[in-house]
């Protein structure tokens, strides 16, 4: 037996897109720690947390997750993270469970990753896991009815955190593009689906699975900023059944 640190994905946000297996770990860990801003807010990955396990062992952790122009504070607040996910870790014993809880998957941009590194040097007996989780792009397409990928399609994911010359790159090429983290930038991305001529059949969503759900065709998009966390799927462009089998 040995201690354990477990990413657990809770999906975009609709607390029934949890994994069993995701579940069982959270009821079975001491303690369930959600990322949470330093502005105090409940976060996605708490309010989905709450659904399924007792809330008097969440954990809540400051990260600097709206911090993007100071690096050195960020990286100060991941840090600062660890040394607290640590000191449970210590507290759970040899044989004790933390689990992180993270919207999404726990591989996929995920503020797990930069907890892990952490935890591993200060508590490097510690064995690290994850339970994948649904991504928002998986959720979006079954909402919407958007066909991810056919045949040989390939599929390109990127964040448009830095801007969105990346997402024009990717929307020049072939098969599906999927874009996170746009809705700063709506108006470039909107513009540059307008460049390729990839507008069309294009989606957008977010909070889905919550209240406040909005899924438009991207065409819809005006350029006024959209939530932090808003999702696009491009589909492929198809003249035949199958992606070219």
């Amino acid at each position: 037996m040995s201690r354990r640190l477990v990413g657990v994905g809770m999906g975009p946000g609709d607390p029934e897109l949890v994994t069993v297996k995701g579940v069982r770990v959270l009821r079975e860990a001491r303690s369930v720690v959600v990322p949470v801003m330093d502005s105090g807010e409940v976060g996605r990955a708490e309010a989905t947390v709450l659904h399924h396990t007792d809330p008097g062992k969440v954990v809540r952790v400051v990260f600097a997750l709206n911090e993007r122009e100071d690096r050195a504070r960020r990286e100060a607040a991941w840090d600062a993270a660890g040394e607290r996910v640590a000191a449970l870790l210590r507290e759970a014993g040899e044989d004790g469970t933390v689990a992180f809880a993270t919207i999404g998957d726990p591989n996929v941009y995920s503020t797990f990753t930069y907890l892990a590194q952490t935890v591993r040097q200060a508590v490097p007996d510690t064995v690290v896991e994850t339970v994948p989780g649904i991504t928002a792009m998986q959720d979006l397409a079954a909402r919407s009815g958007t066909v991810l990928a056919e045949g040989v399609e390939p599929l390109t994911l990127v964040p448009v955190t830095a801007g969105a010359a990346v997402l024009r790159q990717a929307l020049a090429g072939p098969g599906t593009v999927v874009a996170y983290k746009f809705g700063r930038i709506a108006a470039e991305v909107a513009a540059a689906l307008r460049e390729t001529d990839r507008t069309e059949g294009a989606v957008w969503g977010s909070s889905l699975g919550l209240p406040e759900e909005s899924i438009r065709p991207a065409a819809e998009l005006d350029g006024a900023p959209q939530p932090y966390l808003s999702t696009l799927i491009c589909p492929a462009r198809r003249d035949s059944r199958g992606g070219k089998l």
